[in-house]
Formats: structure tokens, C-alpha cells, sequence
């Protein structure tokens, strides 16, 4: 189980321009929990994924998996069991290496490299069989450079690269938002697929509120660092996009929109 309790950020402390975002704020996730966070910006979407992933510090709380607390571990630590996809397809590959020299990189997450050749020749028929899932052609480009790829195709490959290696947590941080929508149906049933074969526990931010209501078993909306609606299982299963446009409507009036 993932759990954040009593956690504390602030921004631009001790400046006029300070800003407390999360007071206090407390969540568990069970494990093979899929849970698709949506909310408006500055809500605290993405600065839970940065707390969780380690990209940020905590000021004060903790968080902690099967009851270890990790909230002062590194990043690079925090990588070996969390898997992250981002929104630009660009930050999940290297574009100036080939398809397979970026499939052999992530294969390699965590182990020592030393002085050997980076491409292991006996696990090339793995990564096209791999790629060959994704439906993209790309097993049979492997020794194109990744960089002239389609943003789409690069997506397909970071987020294959981020489950290759044993991972228990997968981050997913919009990481439809810069693709077009033919390109974003291809990566959402990729994404539901990997998670139900490998299990994984996943957290999703997304603006899509129909993704966020036909994926994953449980929905979360942020507002001001809190969550103003969490639905699990059943529950979320009876929620229409109407009633969390219906809430977001209730907050801009709030807030003076």
C-alpha cells in the first residue's frame, strides 16, 4: 500500500508570494489500485506525482509504502520501483539513440553498465517481439534513431520502456495530452493492458474526463490541494462526466469564475 499522511508543501516560502498548497493532505492507495486524478491547474495533480516520485521535497508528512517510509529517499532510488511517463514524449527516450540502444537503456534500469557493449545482442529478439505489441511497426526499426519518430510512437515506447523492469507503481502524468486523438485512443488501450497484465498499481493525472471515467477503479478530483470527490470501485463505476463537470462548475463559481 501507498500512503501520504499529514503532508505539508509549500511554495515561495517565506516570501510574500508564499503559498501553501497541501495542508495537512492524507491518501492511501491499495495496491492494484488504478486511480485516475483529474482537477484544474494548480489543484495539485502533478505536485502529488512529483511527492510521490521524489522530483520535489516534502516540508513536513510522510510517505510511505508497506509501511516504510520513503519521503526523504532520492529520486534515482525511488526509480527502481516506479515507472513514470510524462506529457511530452520527448523526456521518455533518448532521440539521438537508436530504438533498440533506448530498449536496452531501460532493460538496464538499476543494474552496473561497466566497460561492455551497451546493446545485449541475445535480448534483440525480445525488444521486437516488445515492440511488436504496440502495433507501430517498430520492430522493424530498430536502428533508427528514436529522435525522427512520431510523438505518439516515442509515447508507445516510453511507456513500454517504463514497465520493462519489475516496477510496483506506474506514474502516467498526462501523458495523452500532447498527442493527437487517434494517436491518444492507441496509448490509453495500451496503457489499460499493460497495467491489467503486469498488475500494476498506477496513478494517472489527466484532463480527459471521459478516460478518467472509463479507466482505472477508482477517481480522484483535486482542488487547492485537496481531494474534493474520491470514488473507488462500484462507486466509481456509476460516475458520469456530467457530474464531475457538474463540480467543476460548483468550484469556478466559488472561486469567483
Amino acid at each position: 500500500m501507498l500512503e501520504l499522511k499529514h503532508i505539508h508543501k509549500y511554495y515561495n516560502s517565506g516570501t510574500i508570494n508564499e503559498m501553501c498548497l497541501f495542508d495537512d493532505f492524507n491518501m492511501n492507495i491499495e495496491d492494484g489500485q488504478f486511480v485516475a486524478v483529474v482537477g484544474s491547474n494548480g489543484s495539485g495533480k502533478t505536485t502529488l506525482l512529483n511527492l510521490i516520485c521524489g522530483s520535489i521535497d516534502l516540508d513536513s508528512g510522510s510517505v510511505l509504502i508497506d509501511g516504510k517510509d520513503i519521503g526523504r529517499e532520492k529520486e534515482f532510488k525511488r526509480n527502481q520501483y516506479i515507472g513514470r511517463v510524462y506529457q511530452n514524449p520527448a523526456m521518455g527516450t533518448c532521440p539521438n539513440m537508436t530504438i533498440a540502444e533506448n530498449m536496452s537503456l531501460a532493460d538496464n534500469k538499476g543494474k552496473m553498465y561497466g566497460l561492455r557493449p551497451g546493446k545485449n545482442k541475445a535480448r534483440m529478439e525480445f525488444y521486437r517481439e516488445s515492440l511488436k505489441q504496440l502495433g507501430l511497426g517498430l520492430e522493424d526499426k530498430m536502428n533508427v534513431k528514436v529522435g525522427v519518430l512520431s510523438g505518439g510512437q516515442r509515447q508507445a515506447m516510453a511507456l513500454l520502456m517504463s514497465t520493462m523492469t519489475p516496477i510496483r507503481f506506474l506514474i502516467l502524468d498526462e501523458h495523452t495530452a500532447a498527442l493527437d486523438p487517434k494517436t491518444a485512443e492507441l496509448i490509453m488501450e495500451l496503457t489499460d493492458k499493460i497495467v491489467r497484465e503486469k498488475n500494476l498499481t498506477t496513478i494517472m493525472v489527466t484532463h480527459n474526463l471521459r478516460y478518467a471515467v472509463e479507466y482505472g477503479n477508482r477517481l480522484v478530483m483535486m482542488h487547492q490541494g485537496k481531494a474534493v470527490i474520491d470514488s473507488a470501485g462500484a462507486e466509481k463505476s456509476t460516475i458520469q462526466i456530467d457530474h464531475i463537470l457538474e463540480k467543476f462548475n460548483e468550484i469556478s463559481i466559488e472561486c469567483g469564475n
